[in-house]
């Protein structure tokens, strides 16, 4: 009797390879053969998957971030996590404790980034799509926290959501690449920042 094959795990596997290859060889310089050799498959199998390049990458990107944010936005709303601050530091906190859970495919991720721009060319694109829905959420669950009163009044939606993110993206950048990373210590700071949004 054939072995049945699991697709999805098979995916997961072409998509840890590939992304070790873009990183050895650099994007431009890598080809679907050398995936399909380097996982013991053939080209045409490897086409089941996946058409191109990019289409992995995007994959990667989606991987990464669509389970958390389906979470996300379920628990966002559920008061059982505290008020809306509350909310908000415990998603921010849980991106950098699965950063930190995924620094391999994280470091993977960016180092086929860097090498990308090196070589001209660019996935901001497919990273802005994917984390967008992340800056939505919290201006949304700012709004809800201003209109009930657990939010100063006059507090700046759009900075506040900004400024949340691109801490979340210095965190993931020191995770994948610097080897003092503190979680402890940048879960501190996300709660001292909200804290002083926070009507007393």
């Amino acid at each position: 009797m054939p072995k049945k094959i699991d697709h999805e795990e098979r995916k997961i596997t072409i998509l840890k390879k590939a992304l070790e290859i873009f990183a050895r060889d650099g994007y431009r310089d890598s080809n679907l053969s050398t995936i399909a050799q380097e996982c013991g498959l053939s080209r045409p199998t490897l086409y089941q998957y996946f058409k191109d390049k990019k289409e992995i990458y995007y994959y990667a990107v989606k991987l990464v971030t669509g389970k958390m944010f389906f979470e996300y936005s379920q628990m966002a709303w559920d008061e059982s996590y505290g008020n809306t601050i509350d909310r908000i530091s415990w998603i921010c906190c849980d991106i950098v404790d699965q950063a930190v859970a995924s620094e391999g495919e994280l470091q993977s991720l960016m180092d086929v980034m860097l090498q990308s721009k090196r070589e001209h060319v660019d996935f901001s694109d497919i990273i802005m799509k994917r984390t967008a829905k992340l800056t939505i959420l919290f201006k949304r669950l700012l709004n809800h926290g201003v209109q009930n009163g657990e939010i100063i009044p006059g507090c700046d939606i759009e900075m506040v959501s900004r400024h949340l993110f691109t801490l979340l993206e210095a965190f993931c950048f020191q995770i994948a690449f610097l080897g003092n990373f503190s979680a402890s210590d940048s879960k501190a700071f996300i709660a001292t920042y909200l804290d002083f949004f926070r009507k007393k």
